[in-house]
């Protein structure tokens, strides 16, 4: 809540800027989401959808089950495997995503780029060993870890145990990827 206060508000202020248009419509604000702010003219909804579709803010990944396929292509999929995704959800997990991708001719170092914008979140007390390595930058050590440490309570026990291994930017990194249900 404080985070999206703290971004409305300078937004608020730019949108202000606008109304003292003489002779003309204001700009239109539209937030969407995942909290990506966009001033669109106003009356352009080709625009605005448009926006919409773009890749989401700086540090917010795109759901493979819910993102438009012109999305995902501008989050870096392939054509072709975008349509790919889009014709096989829902998907239950990041294993069906990545062999979808697979399927599609993305080798495994594309996918893992693609993985840092393109993400379904893994509960961190069921997820697979083969889903866990799936994390770009996580191989059978921090798996490991990830695993020992269950059954999570919440998600300042990950932060804990994690941050046992590895610095606080990069447990701020992990935990993107992983949720607690």
């Amino acid at each position: 809540m404080i985070r999206r206060l703290a971004l409305a508000l300078p937004i608020a202020a730019l949108a202000a800027c606008g109304e003292g248009k003489t002779g003309e419509m204001a700009d239109t604000l539209r937030v969407d989401t995942t909290n990506t702010a966009t001033v669109v003219p106003s009356g352009d909804s080709a625009a605005a959808s448009a926006a919409a579709a773009a890749a989401p803010a700086s540090g917010a990944m795109l759901d493979p089950n819910a993102a438009r396929r012109d999305a995902l292509v501008a989050a870096g999929v392939p054509a072709a495997a975008a349509d790919a995704m889009v014709a096989a959800r829902p998907f239950a997990d990041m294993r069906a995503v990545d062999r979808v991708l697979a399927t599609a001719q993305v080798d495994s170092a594309a996918r893992r780029a693609l993985y840092a914008k393109v993400w379904k979140p893994l509960d961190l007390n069921a997820a697979t060993a083969e889903e866990i390595v799936l994390i770009p930058g996580v191989g059978p050590k921090m798996r490991h870890e990830f695993e020992e440490y269950r059954p999570y309570r919440d998600m300042a026990r990950f932060r804990r145990e994690i941050g046992k291994y590895v610095d606080s930017a990069e447990v701020a990194r992990l935990e993107r990827y992983v949720q607690i249900r």
